[in-house]
């Protein structure tokens, strides 16, 4: 396995001296909205990012469950804040093909490396994980894995159909990869016929390149455009982080393209840096402002918008669907296999 690359934001930085500390510390202490850890200063979060303690015998119950199952989810992968919530709810998104990715985002905690070969018997165990926790709709998302021709296309189209074989009545929504812009690919899932769609922006134009080296802001919009083209009947969804540095008219430049690949649902959430390794939050956008992208989504013409700081592209998922006319799928039913 290769090591780790430093992250290119982290290359150029040089570790202060005692005296450059104590003589901020002077000043920054006087400063509620800053705090000194682990060798740097930090904004430090609002009263608003401060998540209740998660139910033990909930997460005991679900970390079992996936063990047994060998399976993967992105809320421990990333460190997600939403982690307690959603297993105390017992919904998990799953992560497929494998837990180490090939690209390296600023924003991500999950490894990067050089995975290990895909697991043919992966989807058959999503599908059991779906029918033990009797979920009526289900989130599956990926690492990017360039080192498979198809950037593990048949692999989610496998999973998806494991499910709706498992669980016919259980809505599958899958959050997917760029496949290195490849439509044949794209094709490969669209073909299983899952009910959403998903793959994230992440961040507005001006930061894509900072943030998402290896990703490029318009293929993702391509991705989105195609799978419209290809599948009309089948909801498309995005996400944006903000906090990067972005400005108010950055994010709604991008919420504009997004309407413009006829995008259905869109999420905004903070950004929260999940560890020293990643990219330092530049702001805590108070929730005056999401409410204020959520009004503005809305009358650009989404479906569907999810706009809070602990909103998360999967956080809450069935909603979406909910919302929509003509689909009643419940977000907490149980057992709809």
């Amino acid at each position: 396995m290769r090591p780790e690359r430093t992250p290119s934001w982290q290359r150029k930085c040089v570790q202060p001296s005692k005296k450059w500390i104590a003589t901020k510390c002077q000043f920054f202490c006087r400063h509620d909205s800053f705090v000194y850890r682990d060798g740097g200063f930090s904004l430090r979060k609002p009263k608003w990012l401060v998540k209740p303690l998660p139910d033990a015998r909930a997460l005991k119950r679900m970390r079992g469950l996936l063990s047994d199952l060998d399976l993967n989810t992105i809320c421990e992968s990333a460190n997600c804040p939403n982690l307690g919530e959603c297993w105390a709810k017992s919904t998990a998104t799953f992560l497929i093909l494998g837990d180490v990715c090939t690209r390296n985002c600023g924003f991500c905690d999950v490894p990067a490396g050089r995975p290990a070969p895909l697991d043919i018997h992966e989807p058959s165990r999503v599908a059991e994980a779906v029918r033990v926790l009797g979920l009526a709709h289900v989130v599956i998302t990926s690492v990017t894995r360039d080192d498979v021709p198809d950037g593990g296309a048949a692999h989610f189209a496998a999973t998806i159909r494991a499910v709706k074989n498992a669980c016919p009545k259980t809505s599958v929504e899958v959050l997917i990869p760029d496949f290195s812009g490849k439509s044949e690919s794209l094709t490969l899932v669209l073909e299983a016929e899952p009910s959403i769609l998903g793959h994230n922006m992440e961040t507005v134009r001006s930061l894509h390149k900072r943030i998402r080296p290896r990703f490029d802001y318009e293929r993702s919009l391509g991705i989105l455009a195609e799978s419209k083209r290809l599948a009309p009947s089948i909801y498309t969804k995005s996400s944006i982080m903000v906090g990067l540095g972005e400005t108010e008219d950055d994010v709604i430049a991008t919420l504009k393209d997004l309407r413009q690949v006829d995008c259905d649902f869109v999420t905004i959430g903070q950004y929260l840096r999940p560890s020293r390794e990643n990219v330092p939050v530049e702001e805590y956008v108070p929730p005056s402002t999401f409410e204020r992208y959520r009004q503005i989504a809305e009358e650009l013409g989404f479906r569907y918008v999810a706009s809070g700081p602990f909103v998360r592209s999967s956080y809450n998922a069935a909603a979406a669907l909910e919302t929509t006319d003509g689909d009643n799928r419940s977000a907490c039913g149980r057992s709809r296999c």
